[in-house]
């Protein structure tokens, strides 16, 4: 039987009172403890930033490694062992800035990961300059006169990159989260969930309250639209209607099932054998 209390971790949390990355720690938590897997089976992946500590908060293999590489080593840890449920927790200037090129490769290979990007449209944990995904004209510290380039939307780009599951939540409403984390974690591939996640010390405009306003759900049912186009006028949507939910979801072959080697089981447990490579080495 799985609790909360297996994930509880004894480190010291270093968040802003009031931060939602608090939310979204909660909805993961409960999350994995609904989908009744266990601690041992789970490894989150990060990179540098605020959102990237949460591996640190949480009771289970965990891998906190450099800016904007995260999706690699998650790639590399899914293709040895593809039996462990692989998380990454990036933040969006971790992912779509540093990572960007990552991110699109991912999405490419649809390798059966779960990405949880904590979008605050800054950067947090470097005093708040604006990210990629902030609103053209934001004013912040860094860009006193505004930003100039147009806002990136992560949805869009992966929905037209082949994206099997793009998904959006809100920090604000974990128990809501936590369903779209267990419905990305359940789903074959690659699933993308971008979270509206308020940074109450860098940006005073997209608040709890801001959001709550905004947001809406289109989708009742819950599982999302199978058409691509119908998605692509969902995660266009932004200002005074923001859709939550899962926006899109298909199955589709993942990069892992595709890979007869993997069918006997992970690698990782195959017996060491190097006299196959040492004959190898020695005919050079």
């Amino acid at each position: 039987m799985v609790n909360i209390k297996d994930y509880e971790s004894t480190a010291e949390n270093k968040w802003c009172p009031g931060c939602g990355n608090f939310g979204i720690l909660a909805a993961m938590k409960s999350a994995l403890v609904k989908l009744k897997i266990t601690p041992e089976k789970v490894l989150i992946i990060s990179g540098i930033g605020q959102a990237a500590n949460t591996p640190h908060y949480l009771k289970c293999n965990m891998f906190h490694s450099l800016h904007g590489r995260a999706l690699p080593l998650a790639t590399g840890a899914k293709l040895a062992n593809h039996d462990l449920t692989v998380l990454v927790n990036s933040g969006d200037g971790d992912c779509y800035g540093e990572g960007g090129n990552h991110f699109l490769h991912a999405i490419r290979r649809n390798i059966d990961i779960t990405l949880l990007v904590h979008n605050n449209k800054v950067y947090g944990l470097t005093k708040g300059q604006a990210s990629p995904t902030a609103d053209r004209g934001t004013k912040t510290r860094l860009q006193p006169r505004g930003v100039l380039s147009e806002s990136f939307n992560p949805l869009t780009v992966a929905l037209s990159l082949g994206a099997g599951f793009v998904a959006r939540g809100s920090a604000g409403d974990p128990e809501h989260l936590s369903g779209l984390i267990q419905a990305a974690i359940k789903f074959k591939g690659f699933s993308l969930v971008d979270i509206l996640q308020p940074c109450v010390s860098f940006d005073p405009i997209h608040t709890f309250a801001w959001y709550k306003k905004r947001v809406y759900h289109p989708d009742d049912k819950g599982d999302g639209p199978d058409d691509v186009q119908t998605a692509m006028k969902l995660t266009g949507q932004w200002g005074d209607k923001i859709p939550v939910g899962i926006l899109y979801q298909k199955k589709k072959a993942s990069y892992t099932d595709q890979l007869d080697v993997l069918t006997a089981g992970p690698l990782v447990a195959r017996k060491y054998a190097p006299d196959a490579l040492q004959s190898l080495l020695d005919g050079l």
